[in-house]
């Protein structure tokens, strides 16, 4: 028998707005919360009729981590970053290649950087149910994550060429940021995104910068 597909619950919050994650696993009920950005009652109903394990932080900008302190007194669990993220005090530090597990699912880590340098994104699922990741503000369905100098903008078309376009075209990428989008059909124009000579460009981009 197959194992369920993990159930993703999520909530635009905060001003901006950011999109706070839980994922649980259906068979145990273990769940993690990632990205807890703002209002402590909307994470609370979230992580309802679960079982939470830890909080992870995909990366440390204000909007993604303002309710932490709040949720992990509340909650008592530890907090999983990557090393760079001082800012989360983790309690442990993910990097790329790590895994984490929450029942019968096993979360992939990878570090992705660019928009920032302690960026990671989560990364679950088979060839039967299809593949989700979390990937924070590493890539959206219009663009890819702001950057702050010609040198982040370079460090983000390595994580796109080397990574993102590694995964497989079923994985749904869920953002920090907008709606949910399927991989494969943004391949195609990431692929001729980083073929793009961009010259000494950062800042904010789309995938038709090209």
């Amino acid at each position: 028998m197959s194992t369920p597909p993990i159930e993703v619950r999520t909530q635009p919050v905060g001003p901006w707005p950011m999109n706070t994650y839980v994922l649980v696993d259906p068979t145990s009920g273990q769940s993690v919360l990632i990205d807890p950005g703002a209002e402590p009652t909307t994470l609370r109903q979230l992580l309802a009729g679960t079982t939470p394990l830890a909080i992870l932080i995909t990366h440390t900008h204000p909007d993604h981590i303002a309710a932490l302190d709040e949720m992990r007194g509340e909650l008592g669990i530890p907090v999983l970053a990557h090393p760079e993220a001082r800012a989360a005090k983790p309690d442990r530090t993910l990097s790329g290649g790590d895994t984490f597990t929450v029942g019968q699912h096993t979360l992939h880590v990878y570090h992705t950087p660019g928009h920032s340098a302690d960026m990671l994104t989560f990364l679950t699922g088979d060839d039967a149910n299809g593949y989700t990741a979390i990937v924070g503000d590493t890539i959206f369905d219009g663009g890819p994550g702001r950057t702050w100098s010609a040198a982040d903008f370079q460090t983000t078309l390595h994580t796109l060429r080397d990574m993102v376009l590694l995964w497989p075209d079923a994985t749904t990428c869920h953002p920090g940021h907008g709606p949910a989008f399927k991989l494969g059909e943004r391949r195609a124009a990431i692929e001729a995104f980083v073929q793009h000579e961009h010259g000494n460009f950062w800042g904010d981009a789309t995938w038709d910068r090209v």
